[in-house]
């Protein structure tokens, strides 16, 4: 979602004064950062940077200072007392404001900070999308009213609200009109998603998911991140019938505990969760999971964390987002006791990690000798004399072939694996996908 927001703050600034970007700090106008406050971690890093972009505003006056995103609209004006040399802060959904706070702090030398949540009107004044690639993402909703215990989103993204059917729509048509080749659906509980149409109902995202597949040019569809509670038989039948949607979802759990889930206000045990992937097999008996866990939540035993092992291994997961838990500030979590201690939760940790990477490892063993079709980004980071791309199941694969074939999809043998990555041969370049070849 920050990856997203930042995108389109260029694109703004590009549209409204003639802005760009540029990799070298010391000759920026402008200085910008997009924040999140999931962790603790990333909120203390806002602050370090900022630490170090204070030495160039000594340098440079004139320059405009501006933070964004989640830890702006966590934080409003601590930001500002604390980092007095930041001129602009704003929350993510007053984004499209920007060019009016920087216009005004230019003309008045006043600082700006505007972190309320108008819903719509943030999609209604950006310009188009533009992109430069096959892959691209879109916004089709924004906050939460979930309210787990241990998450800040609803308090820095505000509730939750879809936009109109129409909008994402056309949006995937502009970019397809682009070149792009996959789309990647995004929203804080995306598969909640419940948008308005221009005949007046509503669309559900299984709607949208098979609309937005059936886009000209549109190949691929992904979406993050989903919630379990909305895993719907209607959302199932999508993956039974639609090839274009991959055969990869990143569906958080966060623990396999039902006290801890309880817990953590997230309206599920692990019986339903398990439920659910069952049922997504069955429709699509291919596809890989990824998900999220918490650890050392408040209370934990030791109890709570084996139960999360043996959810792990019922469940077999390809890929983990795991942290130790992190308290955030005004969340219901916050006032329990952070009773789990350190080295217990480190240890807890490293096991669950351990055990996923085995079960990583495993999956890319099995692709061993399979034909799997790759979407190539470009040249590979490691060696740019070859290509990488990824699979249906987000494996990045490394491979030698032509550069012309950034953006295009590709056959590949696969001939090695590592834990999340492969490597393979290219057996040659595939020009639409099909039912057998998505």
């Amino acid at each position: 979602m920050n990856e997203y927001d930042s995108s389109r703050m260029a694109d703004l600034l590009a549209q409204t004064h003639h802005m760009v970007a540029t990799s070298e700090e010391g000759e920026a106008d402008m200085l910008l950062l997009n924040t999140c406050s999931v962790r603790e971690k990333a909120q203390e890093k806002v602050f370090s940077q900022l630490g170090r972009w204070r030495k160039l505003k000594d340098k440079k006056p004139g320059l405009v200072i501006a933070v964004g995103g989640c830890v702006a609209s966590q934080e409003g004006e601590m930001i500002l007392r604390r980092a007095p040399y930041v001129d602009i802060v704003f929350g993510p959904q007053t984004l499209h404001r920007l060019p009016k706070m920087l216009d005004e702090v230019r003309r008045t030398r006043v600082k700006a900070l505007d972190i309320s949540f108008p819903e719509i009107e943030k999609f209604d004044c950006l310009p188009p999308p533009k992109v430069d690639g096959a892959k691209a993402f879109v916004s089709i909703m924004e906050g939460c009213s979930k309210y787990c215990s241990f998450c800040v989103v609803p308090y820095t993204r505000g509730t939750e609200f879809s936009r109109p059917f129409d909008d994402v729509i056309t949006e995937v048509y502009e970019l397809a009109g682009q070149g792009v080749r996959e789309v990647n659906l995004l929203g804080q509980n995306v598969n909640g998603y419940l948008g308005r149409t221009h005949e007046g109902g509503e669309s559900s995202f299984a709607d949208l998911l098979r609309f937005v597949a059936a886009v000209d040019g549109i190949d691929r569809v992904r979406y993050t991140t989903s919630h379990p509670l909305h895993f719907d038989d209607e959302l199932i039948e999508v993956y039974r019938d639609t090839p274009q949607l991959v055969s990869h979802l990143h569906l958080p759990v966060q623990a396999g505990a039902d006290r801890i889930l309880s817990l953590m206000k997230r309206g599920y045990t692990t019986e339903y969760y398990k439920d659910v992937v069952k049922r997504l097999r069955a429709a699509r008996p291919d596809i890989s999971l990824s998900s999220d866990f918490i650890i050392g939540f408040p209370g934990e035993s030791d109890e709570d964390f084996e139960q999360t092992m043996a959810l792990i291994e019922d469940i077999n997961f390809d890929q983990s987002f795991s942290f130790i838990y992190s308290q955030r500030p005004g969340t219901p979590a916050a006032d329990l006791p952070d009773d789990v201690p350190m080295e217990v939760k480190k240890a807890r940790l490293a096991r669950l990690q351990a055990r996923i990477n085995e079960m990583a490892s495993a999956i890319s063993a099995s692709m061993i000798g399979s034909e799997q079709v790759v979407l190539v980004d470009g040249p590979s980071r490691k060696n740019p004399a070859e290509l990488t791309g990824k699979t249906q199941n987000h494996r990045s694969v490394t491979f030698t072939g032509k550069q012309a074939w950034k953006g295009r999809f590709v056959r590949v043998k696969i001939t090695d694996s590592y834990v999340n990555s492969l490597r393979g041969e290219a057996l040659g370049l595939v020009e639409r996908l099909n039912t057998e070849a998505a």
